[in-house]
């Protein structure tokens, strides 16, 4: 594709095997006994011979009691019945990028000669849920498309998609307008949430679980909130590490490479760097429920990790209050499901044992 709010710079490199198993021997050599791999591009199915091997690799190699799991991103056009059937025997979990109804997903998400791709992402994402019914879709919102952000949640739903991971190109342009737009669109979406809750129907719908979350457990944003590095780094087609894959190629946030190892020095000052407090954000009443300390979108939005972009506060202001009504009105309610999915950390294993019991 040649998706046009697309941050990862256009390049033919392609990562080599021996660059991909010296990743590999990195992670599995972190003493962790449960690791990570996950594929991510532009389209990682480009390179589907590679992702074969690595998996093959990561399992050959893992040592006795450590475990290897794996996930890939994509948008879909190469996902084809021959690698569906490979992910499921490796059990990678696949995530796909949709951006809702094809009104909005043809404005930026163009095949590479300019094409809509709507239509064939569609059919993608339903030969992925008739295996993966877990499968989580990620939807991103533009100025231009917002308009259409509660239809496109509700179509993603009618798929099948339970998961749901939706966010701002807080990189765009957005305007008061824009954003007076989204706050409508919100208040559309507390009328989808309460109404599939109220019917039983299971799904996460991600700007309202997170903000609800972090006031049921009474905590601040650290748990969800950006570790730049510390749990998850990527490998750039060269073997260099990077905190995020926003940061790729950028040179001075390289953490080492997967021949040399880690530059723990160099991880530790940037993650201190990223833990100070933005300037602006101080006494801010929302503060330990936002998403500031996002690196990554903070580097996308205005280019330093330090700056934190104005779209950004302005949706936090926008969302926190909306999700917090919602919850407060469901929780008065007492409804099983909402209570269920926000009070009892064991919901997801309840959860699937109940869908099993039923199929």
């Amino acid at each position: 594709m040649r998706c046009r709010y697309c941050y990862v710079a256009q390049s033919p490199a392609a990562m080599t095997r021996e660059t991909a198993r010296a990743a590999v021997d990195l992670a599995l050599g972190s003493g962790s006994k449960r690791v990570g791999l996950i594929f991510f591009g532009g389209e990682p199915l480009l390179c589907r011979g590679l992702i074969a091997d690595i998996v093959q690799y990561a399992e050959k190699t893992a040592a006795p009691g450590q475990s290897v799991f794996f996930k890939l991103t994509t948008n879909g056009l190469l996902l084809d019945d021959a690698f569906l059937a490979f992910a499921r025997e490796k059990r990678i979990h696949i995530a796909l990028s949709l951006d809702g109804i094809s009104a909005a997903h043809d404005l930026h998400r163009r095949s590479a000669k300019d094409g809509d791709t709507h239509a064939a992402v569609a059919d993608a994402a339903k030969r992925l849920l008739a295996q993966s019914p877990y499968a989580p879709v990620l939807m991103t919102v533009n100025p231009d498309t917002v308009q259409h952000y509660a239809e496109g949640v509700e179509y993603l739903f009618s798929l099948g998609f339970q998961y749901l991971i939706c966010s701002l190109n807080y990189a765009a342009p957005w305007t008061q307008a824009d954003l007076r737009l989204l706050k409508k669109q919100y208040r559309l979406l507390v009328d989808f949430y309460y109404k599939h809750t109220l019917a039983q129907d299971k799904f996460y719908f991600s700007p309202f679980e997170v903000k609800i979350s972090s006031h049921v457990h009474n905590r601040t944003y650290c748990h969800e909130r950006c570790e730049l590095g510390q749990h998850q780094l990527s490998v750039a087609p060269d073997g260099k590490l990077y905190p995020c894959v926003q940061f790729v190629g950028e040179e001075n946030y390289a953490l080492g490479d997967v021949f040399s190892g880690i530059d723990q020095v160099r991880r530790a000052a940037l993650f201190t760097q990223n833990e100070q407090e933005k300037d602006g954000c101080e006494d801010c009443a929302i503060r330990a429920r936002c998403n500031h300390y996002c690196a990554c979108l903070n580097k996308q939005a205005t280019g330093s990790v330090d700056a934190v972009s104005p779209v950004l506060c302005a949706h936090e202001r926008i969302v926190l209050p909306i999700a917090d009504k919602l919850a407060e009105r469901l929780y008065k309610e007492r409804n099983a499901l909402f209570i269920q999915k926000q009070y009892n950390d064991f919901y997801p294993l309840i959860s699937l044992a109940e869908d099993k019991t039923n199929l």
